[in-house]
């Protein structure tokens, strides 16, 4: 099968037509074996399937009942979707897999899990507790053609819902993140309590951090200085469950449909989305990134599980006291993990839970634990060195050339062009549809200043100009991009318009806006635009 020998060092990397089939035939024939050689499945997550590699990105909400998710959804699609149930008591106590579909329709849990283009297949191994509690909505909506959302049921402060629900919650939202592209926390910020259930739901989520995203939603609801604290609030609660040296990114706004309450933020509000619009739009340019990133997590995990089920199956007697030396083995794994460390190199944020892990353990023959097997560790680690290497030359590949994989639709339409996409007619754009020259309103005023400057035959010098616009207290590079800006006929002078253009890209500057890479054509002075041909 393979034109090298087997024993011949320098094997090339293979080669792959596309990302996603370059992962599922690694994944098979190198990571697979491992895994399965060493229980990896039943102590932390089922094997990956083909669906998992040609999945749309998945985006997770999760958040107590009442923060919004429902509405979140039904606001970026701007549309109903079947199963949808809205409320200020828990409603959504089900997670819904929001789809793309021709038709508008609910598949229960039970079918989904056994259709094999869908990428839910391994959860059948939570049970019929959870598979009642799942289902799949699937409607007709641009969004969805790019993306799917995950509906998770909300969560509630206090103990008792953890006994009620029959399947290990915090088991199942792990399982999704490690297939999800996006997670989103959604926070409520009028009313910010985090319970123990949250938290443990969060910290479930730990080394998926890089894929978690916080929205503080129906923040039009309080005033500016009470969101300024639960704003600071809320970072610091976050800084204490999630351990990651980057602060997690925050999105503040108000995520549906309705009148905003307390209009004074509404600018931020506003700017807040679009970055949060940007970040999802982004998921199916780096969806191939995505799933690189994961299959090395796994890799690496895989790699340390081998290490430790082989050092417990070196330890066990061949024949007496097995039942004693297995809780010695149980009891001593801190120990284990450290030597582990020591001899492979291995930081210790890559082992699995140690408490978890014992646990599991318990239920384990280890004398049917396999021995360490050099073959199958030297090929995942040659997966690691080599293969990774060459898919990620052909993910930028596949990158530049689907430039324009970006999520459409819905809410991510509403604010493109026209008068409401974000900073229309403001700063540079202001006076865009006016028929009148913006600059003439105030040109008089800097007319004044213009003539103080002892103009020659209309102009001012660059070193006159320079004296006048420093006063501004702007640093070079910008009062050097406004020069580039105004002096429209590059004679190094400007006139009196061009002169009192520059102020006006002062004056938007200073009053916070950014300066456009090109003049645009309403703020081109009259005399000097082009008369059409």
């Amino acid at each position: 099968e393979d034109r090298w020998t087997r024993d011949d060092e320098s094997k090339e990397p293979e080669v792959f037509q596309t990302v996603s089939e370059g992962l599922k035939k690694l994944y098979k024939t190198k990571l697979l074996p491992l895994e399965e050689s060493y229980k990896f499945h039943e102590f932390h997550s089922p094997a990956l399937e083909d669906a998992d590699f040609d999945n749309k990105p998945m985006v997770l909400l999760v958040g107590q009942y009442s923060t919004g998710k429902t509405s979140f959804i039904r606001y970026l699609l701007e549309q109903d979707f079947p199963g949808m149930r809205i409320g200020p008591e828990p409603t959504t106590d089900s997670f819904i897999a929001v789809m793309h579909g021709d038709t508008e329709g609910v598949i229960p849990g039970n079918a989904l899990v056994v259709d094999p283009k869908k990428p839910f297949r391994k959860l059948n191994a939570f049970g019929n507790a959870f598979l009642n509690r799942f289902v799949c909505a699937q409607l007709p909506n641009p969004v969805l053609e790019s993306i799917s959302v995950i509906d998770t049921p909300g969560i509630l402060s206090g103990e008792k819902q953890r006994i009620s629900r029959g399947y290990d919650f915090a088991a199942v939202l792990e399982w999704f993140a490690e297939r999800v592209d996006r997670i989103i926390l959604l926070f409520d910020a009028h009313k910010l309590d985090i319970s123990d259930e949250f938290s443990e739901v969060i910290k479930a989520l730990k080394n998926h951090e890089d894929k978690i995203r916080v929205v503080l939603n129906k923040a039009d609801q309080i005033e500016t200085q009470q969101l300024m604290r639960v704003y600071g609030a809320l970072m610091w609660s976050l800084g204490k469950i999630v351990n990651t040296p980057e602060v997690i990114r925050v999105y503040i706004g108000s995520f549906w449909s309705h009148p905003l309450l307390i209009p004074d933020n509404r600018k931020l509000f506003e700017a807040e989305e679009q970055d949060l619009f940007k970040d999802i739009q982004s998921l199916p340019r780096n969806a191939a990134l995505r799933k690189l990133n994961d299959l090395i997590k796994r890799a690496r995990l895989a790699k340390v599980h081998a290490y430790i089920i082989s050092s417990l199956k070196k330890e066990m007697p061949a024949v007496f006291g097995k039942e004693n030396k297995k809780k010695e083995l149980i009891g001593s794994l801190g120990d284990i993990y450290k030597r582990i460390e020591r001899e492979h190199q291995i930081s210790p944020g890559d082992f699995p839970n140690l408490k978890k892990m014992q646990d599991q353990l318990q239920a384990q023959d280890l004398n049917k634990f396999q021995p360490l097997k050099p073959k199958l560790l030297e090929a995942v680690d040659d997966m690691l060195a080599n293969d990774i290497a060459s898919l990620m030359v052909l993910v930028r590949q596949e990158e530049t050339q689907r430039p324009n994989a970006v999520v459409k639709g819905g809410a991510f339409d509403g604010t493109l062009d026209g008068p409401f996409g974000h900073g229309y007619g403001e700063g540079a754009g202001e006076g865009i549809d006016e028929a009148e020259w913006v600059v003439a309103r105030d040109k008089p005023a800097y007319d004044e200043i213009f003539y103080t400057l002892s103009p020659v035959n209309g102009k001012v010098t660059g070193a006159n100009a320079k004296k006048e616009m420093v006063k501004s207290k702007l640093p070079n590079t910008v009062l050097g991009k406004i020069w580039k800006l105004a002096d429209i006929d590059k004679d190094g002078m400007l006139d009196d318009e061009e002169f009192a253009l520059a102020n006006h890209l002062i004056k938007v500057k200073l009053e916070g806006h950014e300066l456009p890479s090109e003049l645009p054509a309403h703020l081109v002075p009259p005399s000097k635009r082009k008369i059409p041909e």
